[in-house]
């Protein structure tokens, strides 16, 4: 092996500085579907941790029924969390990151904090507020609320301004907890358009942003976007993460592969839309305002390993998902550091933008008295010249992408 490839082996071998995560639930997953049992048994959690650990990563998260099943007495509970406990001691891994289930059980067929059904709501509550008691334990900073339940398949069964009342509601409830009993955590709501309800409430990064600056402690809540989620609805990952950014509530991150508009696929990160990936790890590295990385937080991978491997699959598969985002953000810096891209990105004005439109101390008054501004200006230049050259900026981005660069 030369020099070279032995540096481009290192960049390409996992790190804690990397801040790689997993969800119990991913490696976990057994295989099963709506149209199929399980192909894999079950994963003990501490096995998973070690695993995990082997493989370069730096942090686990999980939903309370991962660790321990639900009704649980609370000895077993205890015996359960003890025995994840002493293995992320043994490993170094830590729990950036954890949530609760409240779709699985079929106490939640109708959701959790916007059931119907009031006795529900409140049970759905108090689950919440024993794993916050756990997250506080294991030295969570991030707390995730998935609303997988809630929603509705017929639109008269479900009164969504009242059910909107009620999820604002619970987490102005959870977040006043957290305050009295002096958690240091924030929580972020996890957007999700469809599947497994027809319709569930807060689709988007964008309609998730709405509902918190509604909320009574909006500065404690924040979202976690996932690739697949998003591009469900057909959007744009790399801009709902951006716009995330620009409102300051980027608080986690859910990575993972989608091909599309379908069912949630959980695939690899970067084995679904390859170059909306490379544009969205480009973003989280290089798209801070000022220029450096935009965002700090763990990179979370939530995926599923597919129904078809088998065991060594499984941890193929979660290794798959740490080198795909290292390469990438191999591709990022070479993409970033290309003479010819930033001459690129000249000729299509992109630093332009943020220059503001209007110069320092300007007013209305003061663009309606200048004269280049649309008396003089020259609209008509702009039918068959002033071409932008976006094409020619995102043929380098791909080409970067393909290594041929």
């Amino acid at each position: 092996m030369t020099v070279l490839e032995s540096r481009a082996d290192e960049q390409l071998t996992p790190r804690t500085s990397d801040k790689f995560s997993f969800g119990l639930w991913t490696v976990g997953w057994p295989g099963t579907d709506p149209f199929g049992v399980a192909t894999r048994p079950p994963l003990d959690p501490v096995e998973a941790v070690h695993r995990l650990a082997e493989l370069g990563a730096y942090g686990v998260t999980f939903h309370d029924d991962d660790v321990f099943a639900f009704g649980s007495s609370d000895a077993e509970r205890r015996h359960a969390v003890d025995r994840l406990t002493a293995a992320l001691d043994a490993s170094g891994l830590v729990v950036p990151m954890v949530t609760t289930n409240l779709f699985s059980h079929p106490v939640f067929k109708d959701g959790g904090f916007t059931s119907n059904d009031r006795a529900v709501r409140r049970f759905a509550l108090r689950k919440v507020l024993r794993n916050l008691d756990l997250a506080a334990e294991l030295g969570a900073q991030t707390f995730v609320m998935w609303g997988g339940r809630e929603g509705s398949e017929y639109d008269s069964a479900k009164d969504v301004q009242a059910a909107l009342a009620r999820y604002r509601e619970a987490v102005d409830m959870l977040c006043q907890y957290v305050i009295d009993q002096g958690i240091d955590i924030r929580f972020a709501i996890e957007p999700k358009p469809n599947e497994p309800r027809g319709d569930i409430l807060l689709p988007t990064v964008g309609h998730a942003l709405a509902f918190i600056e509604t909320l009574a402690r909006p500065e404690m809540v924040g979202v976690n976007p996932e690739t697949g989620h998003e591009q469900m609805a057909g959007l744009n990952f790399t801009h709902g993460i951006a716009q995330a950014l620009y409102s300051g509530k980027l608080f986690h991150i859910d990575l993972n592969g989608q091909r599309g508009i379908k069912f949630d696929q959980d695939l690899v990160f970067g084995h679904g839309d390859l170059a909306n990936a490379f544009a969205l790890v480009d973003l989280l590295e290089h798209g801070a305002p000022g220029g450096g990385p935009a965002y700090s937080g763990p990179r979370h991978f939530d995926y599923k390993p597919s129904r078809t491997e088998d065991a060594d699959g499984v941890w193929a598969s979660a290794a798959a998902n740490m080198r795909m985002y290292l390469l990438l953000r191999q591709r990022a810096a070479a993409f970033r550091a290309d003479p010819a891209v930033r001459e690129a990105m000249a000729a299509a004005k992109v630093d332009e933008l943020r220059e503001p439109t209007l110069s320092t101390g300007e007013t209305y008054r003061d663009l309606l008295a200048d004269p280049t501004a649309y008396e003089t200006f020259d609209a008509d230049a702009y039918f068959g010249g002033h071409g932008c050259g976006f094409v020619a900026l995102n043929q380098l981005a791909i080409e970067h992408l393909l290594g041929a660069r």
